[in-house]
């Protein structure tokens, strides 16, 4: 098999394993940056290696001759920035080329949504390092919506804001045209679905595909920090759900745009249709 270029991390998530197996169909040689190798996809062009955004020496051996890497945000955790620094670090030390890195809609210091900043703060630091970086800023998951439905509601305090809903299988595609366009494309590209609306309306759509009715509780900030006070979840972790709503409402995710199209030659597909495909 010919030597990998490109190195994939979260290869075992929903978004990094979709990507491996788009370039895998294509037949593009891949490393696949794991913590768990039992859980990495079979693939008949990808390769495996042990590494994770906390351990820098086996990271550095991971992508020590890789020329592009696709970097999956870390999960929720309140030391996330700090990993992902150490990721980029990594990168720099064993002479990574370029990334390819999944951020978010409007982030920047002082965003409502709590999480965004991280995004933000990573997106800086890899210019620091002066690492060339594509950062896919996306739109709120589609995939996500349906599983904030608690008891027939979506609850949380967006208003009448809206955000343009993006499904993952469109983000992995514009990462696999991205880490493949020979082109070496960087800069900040807002990835998003076709239209924009709010979560209202999103109730209404999953009602009406679902048959199942679902209605949006608009809460204030209180009220949506005390319905998930018995979560039992870290207090950083509930204010990232929380300020996801407040974000909306604060206009942060009203963004539309042509990436998907531009990258992989289709349109983004449109809510109701992601929800139809997964009945």
């Amino acid at each position: 098999m010919p030597h990998p270029k490109i190195a994939i991390t979260g290869a075992t998530g929903a978004l990094g394993g979709r990507i491996a197996r788009l370039l895998d169909d294509r037949e593009i040689p891949t490393r696949l940056i794991v913590r768990d190798p039992a859980k990495a996809p079979s693939l008949k062009h990808a390769t495996p290696t042990i590494s994770s955004y906390a351990d820098r020496e086996s990271l550095v051996a991971a992508v020590r001759d890789i020329d592009t890497v696709f970097f999956v945000s870390g999960g929720e955790a309140a030391d996330r920035l700090d990993q992902h620094k150490t990721a980029v670090d990594a990168f720099a030390e064993a002479g990574v080329q370029r990334i390819v890195y999944t951020s978010f809609v409007n982030c920047a210091p002082k965003s409502t949504f709590t999480f965004a900043r991280d995004h933000y703060h990573t997106e800086q630091y890899m210019t620091f390092r002066d690492i060339p970086f594509a950062a896919l800023r996306n739109n709120f998951y589609a995939d996500l919506v349906p599983l904030l439905v608690t008891d027939g509601e979506l609850r949380g305090p967006a208003g009448s804001g809206r955000f343009a809903p993006v499904s993952r299988d469109d983000i992995a595609e514009v990462a696999a045209a991205m880490l493949t366009d020979p082109s070496g494309p960087t800069g900040l590209f807002d990835v998003t679905g076709p239209e924009l609306m709010t979560m209202e309306q999103a109730a209404s759509q999953l009602t009406s595909v679902s048959g199942q009715t679902v209605i949006f509780r608009n809460e204030t900030l209180e009220e949506a920090y005390a319905s998930r006070a018995g979560f039992g979840a870290p207090q950083f972790e509930v204010d990232g759900w929380v300020t996801s709503y407040a974000g909306i409402a604060a206009g942060e995710f009203e963004v539309l745009s042509d990436t998907v199209e531009r990258f992989t030659g289709h349109s983004p597909t449109a809510f109701r249709d992601f929800l139809n495909s997964r009945r």
